[in-house]
């Protein structure tokens, strides 16, 4: 079990909601001294699963995270394009027995899109998924070349985060003579990503899957509903993460 694995656990809700909200039940079973301590640790558990179940929630945190500043006027052409891997689906139980999954073929046509435009080599980063399994990069290679019909150019299929993303696929680049890339990625993913790969002396243009995240101010906005709860874990993780890089790139 990872540091980050343990850091999301009890950072993210709804699981530390939850736990916090039975701490307070029991707390509440130890007696009066401790039974008022008891009811707020409830009342503060249970009001939080019910307001991050509710899709405003997590629709206000994800605009916010999707409102990047342009890249300033002065900053070089990009030279090449680097698309981020996401998620993976299990096609059967023999190899090959995973496929890119539906976020990151979102992020491969909107990388395929922009390598038509452009011409532009294709650098896809992501590492392994499992022992004796394929690296995110070669099934994003994979796809790519034979769904889309565009080349891949480098592929770096160690990294286990967007921070080793940043870093590894820098290396390769760098010693390319690369110094300005666009970043193909999620729009709520890509304040992270952008930290990481400036830390890491790529200068990144952001060309993120288009936004679809639109604030509608009706009441089915505010009725709770268990997807609630997957959406605001989203954003608000990407809110830790962003915080965490800014002390990374900091330090």
């Amino acid at each position: 079990m990872t540091l980050n694995f343990i850091a999301t656990f009890l950072l993210v809700p709804p699981v530390n909601l939850l736990l916090l909200a039975l701490a307070g039940f029991l707390l509440c079973r130890q007696g009066a001294r401790w039974y008022r301590a008891g009811r707020i640790l409830c009342g503060l558990g249970l009001g939080g699963l019910l307001v991050f179940a509710m899709p405003i929630t997590s629709m206000l945190m994800t605009l916010a995270i999707e409102n990047i500043p342009p890249p300033p006027p002065q900053m070089p052409a990009p030279a090449a394009i680097v698309i981020l891997s996401a998620d993976v689906s299990r096609i059967g139980d023999v190899p090959p027995a995973f496929d890119v999954g539906p976020l990151s073929l979102e992020r491969l046509r909107a990388g395929a899109a922009l390598q038509r435009a452009t011409g532009l080599p294709v650098l896809v980063s992501g590492g392994v998924i499992g022992p004796d399994q394929p690296s995110l990069a070669a099934l994003f290679t994979h796809s790519l070349e034979t769904d889309f019909t565009v080349p891949v150019r480098w592929q770096e299929g160690t990294s286990h985060d967007t921070w080793e993303n940043a870093s590894y696929s820098a290396a390769i680049l760098q010693a390319a003579g690369i110094r300005s890339v666009f970043v193909v990625t999620h729009s709520w993913h890509m304040r992270r990503a952008l930290i990481a790969f400036r830390r890491f002396g790529l200068e990144a243009t952001p060309a993120p899957v288009p936004f679809s995240r639109v604030v509608a101010y009706d009441l089915g906005a505010f009725i709770p509903r268990a997807a609630g709860w997957s959406a605001s874990y989203y954003a608000l993780h990407e809110w830790i993460g962003c915080l965490w890089y800014a002390l990374r790139a900091g330090a």
